[in-house]
């Protein structure tokens, strides 16, 4: 099996829209299903029934699974059948393995070519089931599809995949894939949505299509057309994740940050920020707002000067990312809370673990991933490039210990389930240096001769150094003082600053530009 199987989810749209999001998100996000299935929803419904019916069955011929979802409604008829019941002639006609789901038990009372439509099911044979809900109905389709891939290709999950999945499954709520009529496409961050896409699908591409766009956002659960008002609304996770102001749909979408000037909350915090905007924006103002509220010395290192951080920023950002995907979005009275103190850092985020995970597995690092919101947690992880299942709290613990601070602490308060990033108080030299931040590589500084090296030094230690330091220092003409600064300059360590004879030269920081063209 070389390629993906596209599996065609075939339903009255209107009266499935719910049921449509969560097969698709379930495809995308289970670990299992998503290396093997890809899912394909024809949602882009012209005006003429018959150009919607031929571009659904245009949709299907491309497809290896055909997935039915049947509830009350019979749909759209085009000529003597439904949409939907085309679609399954079409399937039959190609052979095509047929899934089929009826929502509801024998009692239900549905349309009568809903009533024709399943007798065909009966007569034709293909084993059908039943569900209440979409805990149900996420269960039956990923047994169906295991069991497609086992019985055609030999691949089975692990006892592993299958017990995250079910426990994913139990624990997801629903919020995020309610199909909204709150905002239109056109009222949702497009460049965050373009952020999205490129972080995703890894690609390069300057400016996507705006089609493009809509088909990624939509693909991944964050959009979903509606054939009736002939428009694309934003879902829950999508109304999370895109809106330009998530708060004025979800009041619960922000992030509360205050920072105090001692180890307890004084009521009258030093800075103050009311953090809104698309969640992957919000996090990284939040993480901007630790940053200036928090200490950077510096320290020389070999030949750099390097700013410290006073926590790894890639812990607390793991850390954003999980309170904003795994929180409660039905409690909608409580935000997600940062708080910074003079000696730790604390973010506080709505809700407890789902089960089965608890405090105590978390605590010894024994638990399966379990997700309560799957879509925006696997939508954060491409924006802020951090893996969306596995240990993240383990990774937090490492980077915690790897900056010379101690773990992580985890705990609940009052329903908020919180996490304590303790600080190193007055000793600053316990931080560790990354040895991604040092700028002058072993390699690089074998290419330096002595006084280079010693100009280096000076010039860490000072801030700055001239011409005719050099001379003085070394005893050596303007022209060799000249050329040694030059190859400096050329190799990315300085930058000149002033004209003429106030000419002087201070470290490059990684962010300016160097004042020739050669390589940095």
């Amino acid at each position: 099996m070389s390629e993906k199987l596209r599996v065609f989810v075939s339903s009255v749209q209107q009266e499935l829209e719910d049921e449509r999001v969560i097969i698709q998100n379930l495809l995308n996000t289970d670990p299992f299903l998503s290396a093997h299935y890809s899912p394909v929803l024809y949602e882009f419904e012209p005006a003429s029934p018959n150009k919607a019916l031929d571009g659904c069955l245009d949709s299907l011929d491309g497809c290896q699974v055909y997935l039915l979802i049947v509830a009350a409604q019979y749909g759209t008829v085009v000529g003597k059948l439904s949409i939907t019941h085309s679609e399954y002639r079409r399937a039959k006609e190609k052979k095509l393995p047929v899934l089929a789901f009826i929502k509801g038990d024998r009692k239900t009372k549905r349309e009568n070519g809903t009533e024709v439509l399943l007798k065909e099911l009966d007569n034709d044979g293909p084993k059908y089931k039943r569900f209440g809900n979409v805990i149900e109905l996420q269960k039956e389709v990923r047994a169906a599809l295991v069991r497609l891939l086992k019985e055609q290709f030999g691949i089975t999950p692990s006892s592993d995949d299958n017990e995250i999945a079910q426990q994913t499954i139990e624990a997801t709520s629903t919020f995020e894939s309610h199909p909204l009529k709150r905002l239109r496409w056109s009222d949702l961050d497009h460049e965050v949505v373009h952020q999205l896409i490129v972080a995703a699908e890894g690609d390069v591409a300057e400016k996507l299509p705006a089609n493009d766009l809509l088909v990624g956002a939509s693909v991944r659960g964050l959009v979903w057309h509606d054939p009736q008002a002939g428009e694309h609304y934003a879902t829950a996770a999508g109304v999370v994740l895109l809106a330009k102001d998530p708060s004025a749909v979800f009041p619960q979408c922000r992030i509360l940050a205050d920072s105090y000037r001692s180890e307890e909350p004084d009521g009258d915090p030093g800075d103050h920020e009311d953090i809104r905007g698309p969640m992957p924006i919000a996090i990284d103002r939040a993480i901007a707002f630790i940053d200036r509220n928090t200490r950077h010395p510096m320290r020389i290192v070999g030949l750099n000067r390097i700013r410290l951080d006073e926590y790894p920023a890639e812990a607390l950002r793991e850390a954003l990312v999980n309170a904003a995907a795994h929180r409660q979005y039905e409690d909608a009275g409580r935000k997600i809370m940062l708080e910074v103190f003079s000696n730790r850092v604390v973010i506080s985020s709505p809700g407890l673990p789902p089960a089965p995970i608890t405090l105590a597995n978390l605590r010894k690092g024994k638990y399966r991933p379990c997700s309560r919101n799957p879509v925006l947690a696997q939508c954060l992880s491409y924006f802020h490039r951090i893996e969306e299942r596995g240990s993240g709290f383990r990774r937090m613990h490492d980077q915690m210990l790897n900056h010379g601070l101690d773990q992580p602490l985890l705990g609940t308060d009052t329903g908020y389930f919180q996490i304590t990033f303790p600080g190193p108080g007055e000793n600053l030299d316990r931080i560790h240096v990354p040895q991604a931040q040092l700028q002058v590589t072993p390699a690089m500084e074998a290419k330096l001769n002595q006084r280079q090296k010693r100009i280096m030094k000076h010039v860490l230690e000072t801030g700055t150094v001239t011409r005719r330091w050099c001379v003085g220092q070394f005893s050596i003409v303007n022209d060799t003082a000249g050329r040694d600064l030059k190859e400096l300059t050329h190799l990315g360590l300085l930058i000149s600053r002033g004209k003429g004879r106030a000419v002087s030269y201070a470290p490059r920081a990684p962010s300016e530009k160097t004042t020739d063209n050669r390589p940095k």
